[in-house]
């Protein structure tokens, strides 16, 4: 481990600093990007360099995804029935507005079956997490989630901002910490401590929550990392505006070819190659959820990544934004 090569030896990073309330400064530099000890989509380890950027210091809250929707009226993906000519094959009786919605059995399951844990529920949505019975009263504070790739391009565009890249996003959550397994080290529990919202005990169907929370926390309720972001690792996953690509790119032969500010792989690419009959595209999400696991999905790393549906919802799956340039 070591600390990343910078651009900028600034040290303001810090909320009062910030041309934006609630963004902070992620310096510009270069990285290693992704990981050869875990999943192959990660791999391989190559040098990527980014230009300074702003930040959301935590994911998009209930609240502000409230502001956002009593300003402009907007009408989530989940809240809108699906049209039949859109998915040709699905059974009428689904063609309702819902989202997926985690569901956690009673015993153990088959793990490689995720639809043992994961429901598709009628009237879910960002107002009703986990159905048409449930609200988000006192949750104004946790990460707004069942938000699709459209929505969170809607709320960008509103608030003036854009959503990060992969290369963006996971140089900010290394957090300075240059080739860390995690946003705040190489320990998970440094001391014992919890340093973010994952799971505890046997996924799917035991949680010890030892960390305090069943399901998402409120946010900026863990340390921040090194460049005072909080919430980069666990709690819900975040969009970023990549495509998704079964791996990395090799690394640049020579310094002067590495990539800078690379936008991701092509979107013809993203479909999923075990259902060559798939119409979605998916995009790159990143930082894991608190439904991560060791036994399951050890993908609370920077350099972990999942392909998402830009016409999926979930209860784990949220967003923040970025900004390239402040202006006054």
């Amino acid at each position: 481990m070591r600390l990343v090569d910078t651009k900028s030896c600034r040290s303001d990073i810090s909320c009062e600093n910030s041309a934006e309330a609630g963004m902070l400064l992620v310096p510009g530099g270069t990285y290693r990007m992704g990981s050869d000890r875990h999943y192959p989509e990660e791999a391989p380890i190559h040098h990527v360099s980014v230009n300074e950027f702003w930040m959301d210091r935590t994911p998009v809250t209930n609240r502000q995804f409230c502001e956002f929707v009593d300003s402009t009226g907007y009408v989530t993906f989940a809240e809108i029935a699906p049209e039949a000519k859109d998915y040709p094959g699905a059974l009428p009786h689904m063609l309702k507005a819902g989202s997926l919605v985690f569901t956690p059995p009673n015993q153990a399951v088959d793990l490689r079956n995720w639809g043992q844990w994961w429901t598709f529920k009628f009237g879910a949505n960002w107002r009703r997490p986990y159905g048409p019975r449930s609200n988000i009263s006192g949750l104004d504070e946790h990460p707004v989630v069942h938000v699709a790739y459209r929505d969170v391009e809607a709320y960008a565009k509103w608030a003036g901002k854009e959503l990060p890249t992969e290369a963006e996003w996971e140089f900010a959550a290394r957090g300075g910490l240059d080739g860390a397994e995690f946003a705040w080290g190489d320990e998970q529990f440094p001391g014992g401590k919890h340093m973010a919202n994952t799971w505890q005990g046997n996924f799917p169907y035991q949680n010890l929550a030892t960390d305090g929370f069943e399901r998402t926390s409120p946010v900026a309720a863990f340390p921040a990392n090194g460049y005072g972001l909080h919430d980069m690792i666990g709690n819900v996953w975040e969009w970023t505006t990549d495509w998704y690509s079964r791996k990395h790119d090799a690394d640049a032969p020579k310094a002067c070819c590495i990539p800078e500010n690379p936008r991701g792989g092509p979107e013809a690419a993203s479909y999923d190659s075990r259902d060559p009959n798939t119409r979605i595209p998916r995009k790159v999400l990143k930082g894991g959820s608190h439904l991560c696991a060791p036994n399951y999905c050890r993908r609370y790393r920077p350099a972990a990544r999942h392909a998402e549906p830009v016409d999926t919802s979930a209860s784990h799956v949220g967003f923040r934004c970025i900004r390239r340039r402040i202006t006054s």
